[in-house]
């Protein structure tokens, strides 16, 4: 089987790291050379978790975009600009001549977000256009099957700017900025592998039926409809109970009534749609349209988890394409799933992809950190001695948070990306036991200990100033690399004050 780039330059890597440690005169043979030999240990550690959260973006936080509804909810609460003359009259030429299948008023209102956006806001809704236009022919085709209206199709322009991994300040996400709760009702699925909010397709289903409930709460008025997806329907039901009117324009006169964000939201959002239909005449780019019988990506049924790099890899792609086409993707892995699991490829690489996982072992597609239970354990108290969320510990192994353990399971340890990729054993040959590069706590050169063994203790270090990371590893006889994996630090900056974890060795 032939090796990869990426797999032959770590299996050369490993080998002379081997040499070194086996080797009689090797790095751990005299107490200068190990000195030496861990730090260049910790600098290729700190390169390497520096350069797969920056560069391949492992850490799910560096995929998060602000979603853009935040920024323009607070341009909202400024004066609006008046709407001229010329563009009053442009506009309702425009609406008498383009058919709209939801109302849309000509008020200042409207009229003045029109402006607002051919003005300051012009980048920004041309950045959303030209990305919405990967989006709009599969949002289309999806509101058309559904019977919906085709004009909402744009709503994503002022939710998210079409960004699949934008959140918001209250943690709604994805182009149609579902909370979770609202998510999880309509079919999409939360889990510590995978975030479908974050799938424009799945996500667009899920819109799509929200949406129709919300038009038959408000009896076909798709005005009251986009009010209540910015502010829930309760809400708006509660307004026209108690103000017992009839429209949503009549309740945004009245400042009590409705939150400001929720009576801008509505024009906002027309004026959006206004734009979007004819952006030519606006003085927009009109977003190009993909072709329809190319396809942009093939599917992959996968039956076990494989890493991102290895899909990246044998697709001759990168992991930023590979995430790009998979956004609900949340960590280094494909998802764990009986049921197997569907990952988007590059066109043409499915069937070299599915050839190139059959022939691979287990280990060689994925590394975890695993976890025995024992006599006595509950899935809580696991979590607190690992170090670890229950939620993430549950959800990483299809469990529910109160769910029972039984002793002897294998439990997978979730771990931060890069800190898996770093503590991945099955990615590098042990050298024999007698050879092995121990450090403190008695775990193995690169691995984070799950639990304090029985010749180490466990103690809490308060940073002191003048402390660095180096001197305390040497002051416990311990390393760098072990400190951050104890710690979960992404770098080696800490401040007098930090508290950290550390296994030491107890005296004989």
């Amino acid at each position: 089987m032939q090796l990869g780039h990426l797999e032959r330059a770590k299996a050369e890597f490993n080998q002379a790291l081997a040499v070194l440690l086996e080797s009689p005169y090797g790095g751990r043979s005299d107490p200068r050379l190990r000195e030496h030999f861990d730090r260049l240990v910790d600098r290729i550690s700190t390169y390497e978790i520096s350069t797969l959260t920056a560069a391949d973006g492992f850490d799910e936080r560096k995929l998060e975009e602000p979603a853009t509804i935040d920024a323009l909810l607070e341009l909202a609460t400024l004066a609006q600009p008046v709407a001229s003359p010329t563009l009053h009259e442009a506009v309702k030429n425009d609406l008498q001549t383009t058919e709209h299948d939801i109302p849309i008023p000509l008020n200042a209102r409207v009229l003045a977000y029109i402006d607002l956006f051919q003005g300051r806001l012009r980048e920004w809704i041309q950045d959303g256009l030209r990305r919405g236009g990967q989006y709009l022919p599969m949002i289309q085709n999806v509101f058309r099957a559904e019977g919906l209206p085709l004009d909402l199709a744009y709503v994503p322009l002022i939710e998210s700017a079409f960004k699949p991994n934008a959140v918001s300040r209250a943690k709604a996400k994805g182009v149609w900025q579902f909370m979770q709760g609202t998510a999880a009702a309509h079919g999409l699925r939360q889990t510590w592998y995978i975030d479908e909010r974050s799938d424009p397709e799945k996500a667009t289903f899920a819109a799509a039926k929200y949406l129709k409930s919300l038009c038959s709460i408000f009896d076909g008025d798709w005005h009251l409809a986009l009010a209540s997806y910015n502010g829930g329907p309760g809400r708006i039901q509660k307004a026209l109970s108690r103000s017992r009117l009839a429209d949503f324009w009549s309740l945004a006169e009245k400042p009590r009534l409705l939150p400001r964000e929720t009576r801008e939201y509505v024009p906002m959002i027309l004026a959006a749609i206004v734009i979007a239909r004819n952006p030519l005449q606006y003085g927009f780019e009109a977003p190009a349209v993909p072709d329809a019988t190319a396809p942009s990506y093939e599917k992959v049924k996968l039956d076990q988890p494989v890493d991102l790099r290895r899909i990246a890899e044998w697709t001759g792609s990168s992991i930023s394409n590979i995430q790009s086409l998979n956004p609900e993707l949340r960590q280094w892995t494909t998802p764990i799933n009986p049921a197997g699991y569907e990952l988007k490829v590059p066109p043409g690489t499915a069937t070299a992809l599915q050839e190139r996982i059959s022939q691979a072992s287990p280990n060689e597609l994925a590394t975890f950190r695993w976890y025995s239970v024992r006599s006595g354990e509950s899935l809580a108290g696991i979590a607190r001695k690992l170090g670890v969320k229950r939620a993430d510990l549950a959800s990483a192994n299809g469990l529910g948070t109160q769910s029972p353990v039984r002793v002897g399971q294998k439990l997978i340890v979730p771990q931060r990306g890069a800190t898996v990729l770093l503590a991945a054993r099955a990615d590098r040959p042990e050298p024999p036991a007698a050879s092995r590069a121990v450090v403190a706590g008695g775990a193995t050169m690169g691995e984070a200990p799950s639990v304090a063994p029985s010749e180490s203790t466990k103690l809490v270090y308060r940073v002191k100033s003048g402390d660095s990371l180096f001197s305390i590893a040497r002051l416990f006889n311990t390393t760098v690399q072990s400190l951050k994996l104890w710690n979960h630090l992404r770098t080696s900056a800490i401040k007098p004050g930090d508290r950290l974890t550390i296994f030491a060795r107890r005296r004989p």
